[in-house]
């Protein structure tokens, strides 16, 4: 049966942020809240609760996952960006974007897009998902909680107990969540490629 934490969204209670961490250092999967919908989220090096995420979500080799970050400090080693692109991403975030970037050597290769080797990244403008990264000190890697079925992602903490129990060790309660994903960018060629309208504003990266 899945744990589950009620965490206050506005000033996360440390305890259970820690706990909640610990889950995660030992290959716990976690569903948390971010700016837009409810994510998934595990330790950047499991394989095994990738492998879950992949279950849970019915995802191809195709899909990019993404790294969850703290800020942008952490883009450069994830990522290769020019100054260009870094001014485009720090413009808009922290905030419901998820940027497709080439990935560094630092990016386990299962986590790179199978065929062209790029991995998403994202600051989400939320307490609690903050809270976890800074407890961490490293990227959570993470996909929106979108079932097979869904068009959207869940929303309701009840809801994901009712439907992931014994499917992920921890159900994190940070109140209803936003019912629209992240907007996600694509960088090809370091040029913006709008892929998903979501939650973000397209319009700056429209020509």
């Amino acid at each position: 049966m899945s744990q589950f934490f009620h965490i206050h969204p506005e000033n996360p209670q440390k305890r259970l942020i820690a706990q909640a961490c610990d889950i995660i250092r030992k290959g716990g999967l976690v569903a948390y809240p971010t700016d837009s919908g409810y994510a998934l989220g595990c330790h950047i090096g499991d394989k095994n609760a990738m492998d879950r995420i992949r279950r849970i979500r019915d995802l191809d080799d195709d899909h990019n996952f993404t790294l969850v970050c703290r800020d942008l400090s952490e883009l450069s080693t994830y990522a290769k960006v020019n100054n260009s692109v870094y001014r485009a991403i720090k413009s808009h975030t922290p905030g419901a974007y998820t940027f497709v970037l080439p990935a560094t050597k630092e990016v386990p290769r299962r986590l790179q897009h199978a065929k062209r080797k790029t991995i998403g990244l994202r600051i989400p403008d939320n307490l609690i998902a903050l809270a976890l990264l800074e407890e961490l000190n490293e990227p959570l890697m993470s996909s929106t909680l979108i079932m097979p079925d869904d068009e959207f992602p869940m929303t309701d903490p009840e809801d994901i107990v009712d439907r992931l129990n014994k499917q992920v060790d921890l159900v994190i309660d940070g109140g209803f969540g936003c019912a629209e994903p992240t907007t996600v960018i694509e960088f090809i060629d370091d040029m913006p490629e709008v892929m998903r309208v979501g939650l973000g504003d397209p319009s700056a990266f429209e020509e």
